[in-house]
């Protein structure tokens, strides 16, 4: 069976780390949504995204199809459904669509054809950016059974103190020493070749991926994801830091999300708690307003290739776009379109010529190139959030 990941209506609550990927190359837990998939399906997918992101996530498409709704984890009672789907059946939850069978001359689906499957169990569903981190703690737990199923640990290193060691694994080639892990509050996941540096302090749920670094006497409270090639330092609660991006330094960040590409300069620190203990409102890029998002905590989204220098503050339920470059004094404001230059004292816009040499200077540091197809994503991006931005 050839199976198929589309975005699905979450797509554009999940702005702006989907103007630059699938909703299915989002990751949380420890895996992305699709390296999720592939593994339980057993398969590689292919994906149904927006037009300019097709030429790098391109669909493929078979005489038989099963189109699978990317907002939704999966676990081993879905993907059974799912694997057993025929012609003309459709798996829902409540209303929204999970999963469906197509044929490749079918040009529309009409669910009113359709046999319903309903999964009435409960699901993990990212449909809002701030599910990324808030969700993430039994994201990792996930994941966790599913990669150390029927496996072990290499040893734990006799200089790492452990609390409830049985809820840590290590992979090979992973570095650490004279550390501290408590796994109580959930596990702790320390991938391939991924280092933790001396003196740091770890709670669980906490995966650390491939080639990622702890710096030395870092505090991690979980749960905290740290995505490949990633750095973190300093102090950090409840995020999720994609791949490629770094928080080396001192500074606390806090049930957070930061893209692919990042860079915050050191002592760059995030409110994630009003003053008054009020519910955060976040930028809706729907609405083009500020919207509720029912929590007390919730700190900094901020969308790929995007960075700050030393001594940057953020307030409380700050959006920072696609290639922004925030500093100087005092908080900015708490949305920062994409391609914006400058601070608290305003921005001006940040030209694509100069934002795709610093991205080809950065990617080319972890032996990664700038392409042709990176840069006309970020090119319609530009164009697409032109509204957003006040000379």
């Amino acid at each position: 069976m050839n199976y198929i990941l589309f975005d699905g209506p979450s797509r554009n609550n999940l702005l702006p780390f989907t103007y630059t990927r699938p909703v299915a190359d989002i990751r949380i837990g420890i895996l992305t949504i699709r390296e999720k998939w592939e593994t339980y399906l057993d398969s590689t997918t292919t994906t149904v995204t927006e037009d300019y992101l097709a030429d790098k996530y391109p669909m493929v498409e078979m005489e038989q199809n099963v189109m699978i709704n990317a907002s939704y984890l999966p676990n081993e009672e879905l993907v059974a459904m799912i694997k057993d789907l025929s012609e003309n059946q459709a798996i829902f939850k409540d209303e929204d669509v999970i999963a469906f069978f197509t044929k490749e001359s079918q040009e529309e689906v009409d669910f009113g054809t359709y046999e319903a499957i309903e999964y009435t169990d409960s699901l993990l569903k990212v449909e809002n950016t701030w599910d990324i981190f808030s969700k993430n703690g039994d994201a990792i737990q996930d994941d966790f059974e599913l990669l150390t199923a029927n496996r072990k640990s290499q040893p734990i290193p006799a200089t790492v103190n452990t609390i409830h060691s049985e809820s840590i694994f290590i992979e090979p080639g992973a570095k650490l020493d004279f550390v501290t892990l408590n796994a109580t509050n959930g596990p702790i996941y320390i991938a391939k070749d991924a280092e933790i540096m001396e003196g740091s302090v770890i709670r669980g749920p906490f995966a650390l991926c491939e080639h990622a670094t702890v710096k030395m006497a870092s505090k991690i409270y979980g749960p905290t994801t740290v995505g490949p090639h990633s750095k973190v330092g300093g102090e950090v609660t409840n995020s999720v830091i994609f791949g490629y991006s770094n928080k080396g330094h001192d500074g606390f960040l806090g049930n957070s999300v930061l893209g692919e590409w990042c860079n915050l300069g050191a002592d760059t620190n995030n409110s994630n708690l009003k003053n008054n203990y009020a519910e955060v409102r976040l930028w809706d890029y729907q609405t083009e307003s500020f919207a509720k998002t029912g929590l007390q905590f919730c700190g900094l989204m901020m969308g790929d290739h995007s960075k700050c220098g030393i001594n940057t503050m953020f307030n409380t339920g700050t959006v920072v776009g696609v290639s922004a470059n925030i500093f100087g004094s005092g908080f900015p404001r708490n949305f920062v379109p994409s391609f914006s230059w400058g601070g608290s004292n305003g921005f001006t816009t940040y030209l694509t010529k100069k934002a795709f040499e610093v991205a080809k200077v950065v990617m080319s540091r972890r032996d990664i190139e700038f392409t042709a197809q990176d840069a006309a994503i970020l090119e319609h991006v530009f164009e697409e959030t032109k509204r957003f931005r006040r000379e």
